[in-house]
């Protein structure tokens, strides 16, 4: 069968590849072609446009490049209707894939989502929505399927691939020397973002914090998409450190974590990391959000919990000042590094064991299938 993906960002990138691998197992006849990026094309997929090219966030900075978003929904829809595949697979990325999803289903294709929108954040009649124009739904969040019952949608729930990953990883016992890092100095890890304006957003904020903690060594998450040039700018201290698409290992090591919002808070969660959860945009960006938004958390850990395990500075609570209160909360009060922990174990709970790309891709195989 011929199978069209399409992800967005970085993350989709990665949780696509995973399903792309597994896709290939369950259909060893499937022909694979879309949008994403490298993880994609090194999975099998054939990949006509990178997604390096559309990482726009924000209400406003969406807004402002809304003439070449459209321009590349357009040439998507026109490869769509070229290739004719059997099915489009779209992995979250909203704003993009909804569209592409209607233009799919009005030409009779099928159409499946892995990874749910976050409609439960805000609008959440879009539901309707998916319901119209998806034909099965895979979600990674526990709660979405009593989120979708109430519109009578019902989901598949294949678990979080987050999860997995975090499970299968086996930490590198040469971290530390491998990256010239201090062996009598405990991390703290820094978690800045993957997209250029988060990156510009937090990253020099929560370096400001390092001379109340002399005795620590900080450790800044890199990406390789970005290079060490780029980083570097944010490098005023010898007791600064970045490190390069090593995330997992960073966090295998860390003392505690400073992490800007998204799926990295739940990453840092289930390595077990006491953490503070920092998140600042444009500021029209952030007043549209404020009117929209439905939910009480913007990090993940709360959201899957349901109450607040991790502090979460937001906007102008996003200061040095306190930082370093909630930074030193999560490394010398015991009582609180307990509850934390204790809301990361119910987060657990409550994701289950799952394998989640191979339990997705098999759902996938068997309803196409069954026509």
């Amino acid at each position: 069968m011929k199978y069209y993906v399409i992800a967005g960002e970085r993350s989709g990138d990665l949780h696509a590849s995973n399903l792309i691998k597994q896709l290939r197992v369950q259909d060893p006849e499937a022909d694979i072609r879309g949008w994403g990026g490298d993880m994609m094309q090194a999975a099998g997929m054939e990949l006509v446009q990178h997604y390096q090219d559309m990482a726009f966030m924000g209400f406003a900075e969406v807004v402002s490049n809304l003439p070449k978003i459209l321009g590349f929904i357009k040439a998507c829809k026109a490869d769509i209707q070229r290739w004719k595949p059997d099915v489009v697979v779209l992995v979250d990325y909203a704003g993009f894939n909804m569209r592409i999803a209607r233009f799919a289903k009005a030409r009779g294709l099928k159409v499946f989502y892995y990874i749910s929108p976050k409609l439960w954040a805000w609008n959440q009649g879009r539901a309707n929505n998916i319901k119209k124009h998806v034909d099965r739904m895979f979600v990674i969040m526990p709660f979405e399927e009593e989120f979708y019952s109430r519109f009578n949608y019902k989901v598949d729930y294949v678990g979080n691939p987050v999860n997995d990953s975090v499970t299968d990883h086996v930490a590198s016992t040469d971290f530390r020397s491998r990256n010239k890092l201090y062996n009598n100095k405990p991390i703290i890890a820094i978690l800045p973002g993957s997209r250029k304006q988060e990156i510009e957003n937090m990253l020099h904020v929560m370096l400001r914090v390092l001379p109340s903690f002399r005795d620590y060594q900080f450790v800044v998450a890199g990406v390789s998409n970005f290079s060490a040039a780029y980083y570097e700018q944010y490098n005023k201290d010898p007791n600064i450190k970045i490190v390069y698409d090593q995330t997992y290992d960073l966090l295998a090591h860390a003392k505690a974590a400073l992490v800007t919002s998204g799926t990295a808070t739940l990453e840092t969660a289930l390595f077990g990391v006491p953490q503070v959860v920092c998140y600042k945009t444009s500021a029209i960006s952030y007043a549209i959000a404020k009117m929209v938004i439905k939910v009480p958390y913007i990090s993940l850990v709360n959201l899957i919990a349901d109450k607040p395990v991790v502090v979460e500075l937001i906007q102008e609570d996003f200061t040095p000042k306190k930082i370093v209160h909630e930074l030193k909360e999560i490394l010398f009060d015991k009582h609180f590094i307990q509850k934390q922990k204790e809301g990361y174990a119910l987060v657990r709970s409550k994701i289950g064991n799952y394998r989640t790309a191979e339990r997705a891709a098999e759902l996938m195989v068997k309803y196409l299938q069954e026509g």
